[in-house]
C-alpha cells in the first residue's frame, strides 16, 4: 500500500498504554455481575457466561508466556482506530509467545463462516499502524445468531487453531458475541470469544464502558466541518445550513459536536421524546428562532440535526414499532414495493395509519420499505434535514401572510456520515483503540470468555488509564425485535439529566439568538497536547473535568 507523507508520519506514532498493560499483567476479580434488566430471563438464556466478576488488570512481576492462536473479526460500520485495535492485540500476542498467530476474517462476521481469513503479519500490521478504516481485513454485518453458523465456523477455528475470537463491533455485534461465547462454551470447544466496544455513534457505553472507540475522532472531525459551515454562513449571511449527523438511536454526536461548535438550533432525539414533541412542534422551535434572528437582520443560521431524530417523535415512534411487528409477519416481504404498502395499511391500527398518512409520501415508504440486517428503519436515507427545512420554509410563508415573518429563508443542506467513519484516528482513539487490543490479549491469556475489553479513567493520562473487562451478560435486557423478545446489551441515550446536556440546555437560548459561532479546526490531527490530546467535552463534563 502506497503511503503519502502524511501517513508515513502517523505510522511513526508510538501509541500510549496503561502502566498495567506495560509489562507482565495479574488479574484482580470483583464481585459477580448480573444484567442490567431481566435478570431471570438473561440468566436462564447465558447459563455458562452469566453472573461473571469484572476484571481488572494490575501489574506483576510474574513472567508470563502464553501460546495462543487468535481470530479476529471487524464487524458493523467502520470506526477511527479500529486498526489500532488489531495491532494492539498483534504485539500483545507476539510479547506474549512470538510464535502465536493472528488471522483475520474477511469482510466481518461472514468471513468466518465462508472460511474467508488472512494470516495477519509483522509486514501487513506495520502497514496499517494509526491509520483510520477498516480495510487491514474489511468489515460486514452479517448477524451471527444461528447454530449452523456457529458450527461453520467452529470447523475453521479447529483448523487453524484458534484459541479465541475477538469481535470488533457495536451494541449488536458485541450481543452476537456474548451469544457464540455461550455458544461455544455450552458445548465445551474450548473457543473464547471476546468483544471490544466499537461506534461512532457514542451509544454503547455504561459505568463499565467510558466510550466507544471513534466517538472521539467522529466528533472532532464533524465538528470541524461544521466550524467550516459556520465560518461560511458567518462571512455570506444568506443561509440557514440544516446539517444532519450520524445517531440513530442516541444524539451523542449532535450533542458532542454543539457543544464544540455552539450552533443556532441543535436538536436532541430524547429531549424531543420526553417532551412528547409533535413533528410540528419541532418545525414551530425552528421556525421561531429563524424569525426572530430575522427580526435584526440576521437571515442565516445553523441547524444540527441527529440522524435519528424522526424515530424518537412519539407519534412516529409508535408507527415505527407496530410496523416492526407488521413487517415481521408471515409473507410480508414476498411481494412487491407497491402491495407490501397496501399490507402495511390493512395491518396498522388508526391512529397509526393517521400519522402515516400525514407523512410525506417519500418518508411514509421509507418507514414501511427498508430494514439494515437487525431489523431497523434505514433512518441515515431519510433525508431528515430537507423534511425539517421545507416544512419550516411552509410554516415561514404562513407566518409572512399575516405578518408574522418579514425575513429571508433560503438554505443548503449537509448530511455527515460516511465522511468521519474512516478519519485518521485523534491521539485519543488511536491509545485508546491500541490498549484495547492489549486488553483482549490479555484476557484471552487469562482464559477469559463472554467479556467485553474496557478502559477506564479516559479523561486521565493514558498512563493512569485502567485496563480490564466486563462480562457482556452484564450489558443485557431483552427487547422486542422483529415481533419477538431478543437479548441485546441496551443502548446508552443521551441522559438529560446529565451533565453534558445541562451544560448545553443553559447555553442554546443565547445561541439560538446571537451569532456565538465556534470554528474548531482540524482537531483530529495531531500537534500541541493540549490542543490535540484533549478528549471530548462529553467525557471531560461527565467526569467533572471541566
Amino acid at each position: 500500500m502506497r503511503k503519502d507523507l502524511l501517513q508515513q508520519v502517523r505510522a511513526a506514532y508510538v501509541p500510549k498504554l496503561p502502566k498495567a498493560l506495560q509489562g507482565t499483567v495479574k488479574v484482580k476479580e470483583g464481585k459477580p455481575t448480573q444484567s442490567v434488566d431481566n435478570q431471570d430471563e438473561i440468566k436462564a438464556l447465558f447459563p455458562n457466561t452469566y453472573g461473571m466478576p469484572l476484571i481488572e488488570f494490575e501489574r506483576s512481576d510474574k513472567p508470563v508466556t502464553a501460546k495462543m492462536n487468535v481470530g479476529v473479526i471487524l464487524s458493523g460500520g467502520p470506526a477511527p482506530g479500529g486498526h489500532n485495535v488489531i495491532t494492539g492485540l498483534f504485539d500483545a500476542m507476539k510479547r506474549l509467545n512470538p510464535e502465536n498467530r493472528l488471522f483475520g476474517f474477511i469482510l466481518g462476521p461472514s468471513g468466518l463462516v465462508n472460511h474467508d481469513y488472512i494470516e495477519i503479519t509483522e509486514e501487513i500490521v506495520d502497514e496499517y499502524r494509526n491509520t483510520g478504516g477498516f480495510d487491514m481485513i474489511g468489515s460486514g454485518r452479517t448477524k451471527l445468531d444461528k447454530e449452523e453458523q456457529f458450527e461453520k465456523g467452529y470447523e475453521i477455528i479447529r483448523e487453524l487453531d484458534i484459541k479465541a475470537l475477538v469481535i470488533v463491533g457495536g451494541d449488536d455485534s458485541n450481543t452476537n458475541a456474548c451469544i457464540l461465547a455461550e455458544y461455544y462454551a455450552a458445548k465445551n470447544y474450548g473457543v473464547q470469544v471476546i468483544g471490544c466496544p466499537k461506534t461512532i455513534d457514542g451509544d454503547l457505553k455504561n459505568d463499565q464502558i467510558e466510550t466507544s472507540f471513534g466517538f472521539d475522532t467522529t466528533c472532532k472531525m464533524y465538528s470541524e466541518l461544521i466550524g467550516n459551515i459556520e465560518r461560511d454562513c458567518n462571512s455570506a449571511q444568506k443561509y440557514w445550513h440544516f446539517i444532519k449527523v450520524m445517531g440513530r438511536a442516541a444524539s451523542h454526536i449532535a450533542l458532542e459536536c454543539a457543544l464544540q461548535t455552539q450552533p443556532n438550533i441543535c436538536l436532541i432525539s430524547e429531549e424531543v421524546e420526553a417532551q412528547d414533541l409533535t413533528l410540528d412542534d419541532v418545525i414551530t422551535y425552528i421556525a421561531n428562532s429563524v424569525a426572530r434572528r430575522a427580526e435584526k437582520g440576521d437571515n442565516f443560521g445553523t441547524v444540527i440535526i441527529p440522524e435519528g431524530l424522526i424515530e424518537f417523535i412519539p407519534a412516529i415512534k409508535k408507527l415505527i414499532a407496530e410496523l416492526n411487528d407488521v413487517l415481521a409477519m408471515p409473507g410480508a416481504n414476498v411481494v412487491s414495493r407497491i402491495e407490501q404498502i397496501d399490507f402495511v395499511k390493512q395491518q396498522i391500527s388508526d391512529e397509526n395509519l393517521a400519522v402515516f398518512n400525514s407523512l410525506p409520501t417519500s418518508v411514509a415508504h421509507q418507514l414501511a420499505l427498508d430494514r439494515d440486517p437487525h431489523g431497523n428503519v434505514q433512518v441515515s436515507l431519510i433525508e431528515t434535514e430537507k423534511l425539517l427545512s421545507s416544512m419550516v420554509a411552509t410554516k415561514l410563508e404562513r407566518w409572512r401572510k399575516t405578518g408574522m415573518f418579514n425575513g429571508q429563508f433560503a438554505t443548503q443542506h449537509h448530511f455527515f456520515g460516511y465522511e468521519g467513519r474512516c478519519a485518521s484516528p485523534s491521539n485519543f482513539d488511536a491509545d485508546y483503540c491500541y490498549a484495547l487490543g492489549t486488553s483482549a490479549a490479555q484476557l484471552i491469556a487469562n482464559g477469559k470468555t463472554g467479556y467485553m475489553a474496557i478502559i477506564k479513567n479516559t479523561t486521565a493520562p493514558a498512563e493512569e488509564w485502567v485496563a480490564g473487562g466486563v462480562p457482556i451478560t452484564m450489558m443485557l435486557n431483552m427487547e422486542r425485535r422483529k415481533g419477538k423478545m431478543k437479548p441485546v446489551i441496551r443502548k446508552a441515550l443521551v441522559d438529560l439529566e446529565g451533565l453534558p446536556f445541562k451544560t448545553f440546555a443553559e447555553l442554546r437560548g443565547e445561541w439560538s439568538k446571537k451569532t456565538c459561532f465556534v470554528y474548531p479546526g482540524p482537531i483530529q490531527y495531531w500537534g500541541p497536547s493540549e490542543v490535540c490530546d484533549q478528549t471530548t467535552m462529553t467525557l471531560a463534563l461527565e467526569q467533572g473535568k471541566k
